[in-house]
C-alpha cells in the first residue's frame, strides 16, 4: 500500500511541476520583445522541439525501467507471502494473483513453481462439486503458465469435465503448454463440444501447438 501511495504522490509532484513549468513560460514569453520572439522561433523553436523529443523517450524509457522494478518487488514480495502462508485457501489466492501479475509467464516465478503446481492440482482433484467448478477451472488455466507435464493427466481429464467453462480452462493451459500429447483429444474437442467457447479455445490451443 505504501509503494502505492509513493508512486501517486510522485505522479501528482510531477504534474504540478509541469503545470509550473507552463505558467512560467507563458508569463515570460508575454513579457518578451516581438524581436526576441522572433528569433526565438528561428533559432531557439527547433532546439526546443529536438530537446522536447529526447526528453519524452528519456521518459518513457526511464518509466519502463521503473515498472520493471515495480513487477519485481510486488513479485518478490507476493512470493515471500505465498511461501510463509500455510492455509490452503490463502496460498491458492496468492498463487492466483502471483501468476496474474506476472501476466501469465513463468519467468521469475521458477523457485515457488513446484509448489505453486502442486497446489493446482491438488485443488483440481478436490474442487468437484458443482459451485467450485470456477474455482477448478482456474486452478486448471494457471498451473498450464508452470510448463510442468505433470499436469497433463489431470487437464486431459479436465477436458472431459461437466462445466464447459472448466474444459475451456484446460484446453487453454494445454495450448500454453504447447503440449503435443494433447492434440488427438483437443481435435475431438474442438470438433464435438457443445459449448462455442470451448471449441474456440480447442482451435485456439491446437494453433498454439502446432
Amino acid at each position: 500500500m505504501s509503494g502505492r501511495n509513493q508512486r501517486s504522490q510522485a505522479r501528482l509532484t510531477t504534474v504540478l511541476v509541469l503545470v509550473g513549468l507552463i505558467v512560467t513560460g507563458v508569463w515570460v514569453w508575454k513579457r518578451i520583445s516581438p524581436d526576441a520572439k522572433d528569433a526565438f522561433v528561428e533559432r531557439a523553436a527547433p532546439i526546443a522541439l529536438v530537446s522536447l523529443a529526447v526528453g519524452l523517450l528519456l521518459w518513457w524509457a526511464i518509466s519502463r525501467v521503473a515498472r520493471r522494478l515495480s513487477l519485481r518487488a510486488e513479485r518478490k514480495r507476493l512470493i515471500a507471502q505465498f511461501e510463509r502462508t500455510t492455509g490452503t485457501e490463502k496460498r491458492l489466492e496468492l498463487a492466483f494473483a502471483l501468476i496474474e501479475m506476472n501476466r501469465y509467464r513463468l519467468r521469475g516465478l521458477e523457485q515457488v513453481a513446484p509448489a505453486m503446481r502442486d497446489l493446482f492440482l491438488a485443488t483440481m482433484k478436490t474442487a468437484l462439486g458443482d459451485e467450485q467448478h470456477r474455482l477448478r477451472g482456474m486452478a486448471a488455466s494457471h498451473v498450464g503458465v508452470l510448463q510442468d507435464n505433470a499436469a497433463l493427466p489431470l487437464l486431459l481429464a479436465a477436458l472431459e469435465d461437466d462445466h464447459a467453462y472448466v474444459r475451456a480452462c484446460a484446453a487453454l493451459a494445454l495450448g500454453r503448454m504447447r503440449a503435443g500429447a494433447a492434440k488427438e483429444k483437443l481435435t475431438r474437442v474442438m470438433q464435438d463440444d457443445w459449448d462455442q467457447t470451448v471449441r474456440s479455445r480447442a482451435r485456439e490451443a491446437l494453433e498454439r501447438i502446432e
